[in-house]
């Protein structure tokens, strides 16, 4: 994201957008304010997006997002997949939008990384978790399929836990799918973990979301050349303490094959506690239940 174009005809809003501006300014990021006379908007039709947005000279499709609170601009700038935000406010709210994604009905509680987060969504790039020592953690993308079929080819890593796709473009159409279905929907999920030093996908770890369970759910895979080298442990210890700082869970669920004694070991040193046994898709699983307390960060190591 280089630019940040805004289009906002409402009185006091842009002094409520004061500190994104500087935050996203201080990470190189132009902002570009603009004002349109709402007049000028009126009659324009979304399916007329791309001509319309050109004749306005704007040509910032993948660099830049846009906020606007014109509702005919920003289902123009949607329509034409700019990606856009529509501020939504008493003024304009009976006002149809179309095809626009994301809407806003205010700016107490956003900051620069709430916009840039929206911008890399809309524009299918991928969020960075989090960073621990020696690994990071980002959303999955379809680039990450080789390195997944290298790690799930050890017949140890399958043993408990369901394999992928045997066709190759079936597992990248399942990858983006759950990016636009699960990342977008729920803000996490299961992530990619990498080695910071040389970039290397080493496995995957996240929380997500069993079907017929109340909690969300850690889960981790770790290929076998970085098994037995505290990789796991230091990963999951950081996405439980993202679990309640980030994403406010009070507690975290793990199901694991009884049989999985590796697995069993390390959900004891996180600080997992064994609450029986249950059934999920036709699998008995020994479930364990994590109390995540927001008033005393969960430790890194």
């Amino acid at each position: 994201m280089r630019k940040f174009h805004v289009y906002i005809e409402t009185e006091g809003a842009l002094e409520q957008l004061y500190d994104c501006f500087m935050q996203l300014h201080a990470m190189g990021v132009e902002i570009c304010l603009h004002s349109l006379l709402r007049g000028l908007m009126r009659g324009g039709r979304p399916e007329a997006a791309a001509e319309t947005v050109k004749d306005m000279g704007l040509a910032d499709r993948e660099t830049a997002l846009y906020l606007t609170d014109i509702p005919q601009l920003a289902s123009m700038l949607a329509a034409g997949h700019y990606p856009v935000i529509a501020y939504v406010h008493d003024g304009n709210r009976n006002t149809p939008l179309l095809h626009v994604k994301y809407v806003i009905e205010g700016f107490e509680d956003v900051d620069a990384q709430y916009f840039i987060r929206v911008y890399q969504r809309l524009t299918g790039q991928p969020w960075h978790i989090l960073d621990t020592a020696r690994c990071r953690i980002r959303e999955t993308t379809a680039e990450d399929v080789d390195a997944f079929y290298g790690i799930y080819r050890e017949m140890s890593v399958t043993r408990y836990m369901e394999d992928l796709f045997a066709d190759r473009d079936r597992e990248i159409q399942y990858i983006r799918d759950y990016s636009e279905k699960v990342y977008a929907f729920y803000g996490f999920g299961m992530w990619t973990v990498l080695l910071k030093e040389t970039g290397e996908v080493i496995g995957r770890a996240g929380i997500s979301m069993r079907e017929g369970c109340d909690d969300p759910e850690l889960g981790f895979v770790i290929g076998v050349p970085w098994q037995r080298q505290g990789f796991a442990e230091e990963v999951c210890r950081a996405i439980l303490r993202y679990a309640g700082e980030e994403l406010h869970f009070g507690r975290v669920q793990a199901l694991v094959h009884p049989e999985n004694s590796p697995s069993v070991s390390l959900l004891a040193k996180l600080g997992f506690v064994y609450s029986g046994e249950v059934t999920s898709g036709g699998q008995a699983y020994s479930y364990y239940l994590c109390h995540i307390n927001p008033q005393r960060p969960f430790p890194l190591t």
